[in-house]
């Protein structure tokens, strides 16, 4: 039991996160004022997944899971698979975008939407904005971090440096989660910016990625790649063998998050065509083919009606 009781930390991230769940309770005190009953409770619902997106950030980070993932490469992967996948989508889930921003005082909150939206000094800021809010941007770039930092030598490097694995590997995998979790959550007040059809391609497509990353790692070497693990002591476990169940975790837990939320993608999008014939007709065109043999065909007729 030591192994889940000792080796806590509590470093300057806790304060982060206290201040930030402070500050959302006071937006959404702020807010209930000018709202309806059902408003309220839609946004206590969505807080609870706010916060549990931070719990388990804390908790990859704070937690034991942090200390070991030093000495064991598995569960490393545990810790990354934590930070990129798990917090962000329930911090998207949980919407916290409106509450945060009315934490900040009324003439704050007025003047820096002024300048954000309004000034033409902060173009720059809104064309930032357009670029990282692109879906395929969220999407490349949350598949490149993670094949990035498995990458032998930067792996390493995140080792020996703490401010590259804290601020560059971790801060990475956590804000290219957030964007593309937000191309696949309603997150209120955005919204997904692609249909279902690439919602499925995109979550497919980094399943893609994940399942050759960990086959790299696994099926085609019959070595360990991370120097920092080949001699850590104490530690008498092969570190090659460490790697193997590392690539498992990653294989498996992309199947277990994929699964249920191409379900939910889906099923959303049945909903939203009526049928399941609907949502095939609209991936595969149907209407808008017969529409255009229609169109043709009237065009047809009305020539020869025409030269008659």
């Amino acid at each position: 039991m030591k192994y889940f009781f000792e080796h806590w930390s509590f470093d300057p991230a806790l304060i982060g996160v206290i201040v930030t769940v402070l500050c959302h309770e006071l937006g959404l005190r702020r807010l209930q004022v000018r709202s309806r009953a059902s408003r309220v409770r839609e946004r206590r619902r969505r807080s609870w997944l706010f916060y549990a997106g931070l719990f388990v950030l804390l908790l990859a980070i704070e937690s034991p899971i942090d200390y070991w993932s030093s000495s064991y490469f598995s569960v490393h992967m545990v810790e990354h698979l934590l930070i990129s996948i798990a917090a962000p989508a329930l911090v998207v889930a949980g919407a916290p975008w409106i509450p945060l921003q009315f934490a900040l005082p009324v003439r704050t909150r007025r003047s820096l939407g002024r300048f954000f939206y309004l000034s033409s000094k902060a173009s720059g800021f809104r064309m930032l904005g357009r670029i990282v809010r692109n879906p395929w941007v969220a999407l490349l770039s949350f598949n490149a971090a993670m094949v990035f930092w498995h990458i032998p030598s930067w792996f390493d490097l995140s080792e020996r440096n703490s401010f590259v694995h804290i601020f560059l590997m971790h801060g990475s995998f956590f804000v290219t989660g957030l964007l593309f979790w937000l191309q696949i959550i309603r997150s209120f007040p955005m919204k997904p910016q692609k249909n279902a059809v690439w919602q499925v391609g995109a979550i497919l497509g980094t399943n893609v990625v994940m399942t050759f990353l960990a086959m790299a790692m696994s099926i085609f070497t019959n070595v360990s790649w991370y120097s920092v693990y080949q001699h850590v002591p104490g530690v008498s476990f092969p570190p090659f063998a460490d790697q193997q169940i590392g690539a498992a975790i990653l294989w498996v837990c992309g199947d277990f998050w994929a699964a249920p939320v191409l379900g939910i993608i889906i099923r959303r999008a049945i909903n939203a065509e009526g049928s399941l014939s609907g949502v095939i007709d609209r991936i595969t065109h149907r209407n808008e083919v017969q529409v255009i043999s229609a169109r043709s065909r009237e065009g047809a007729t009305a020539s020869v009606f025409d030269q008659g």
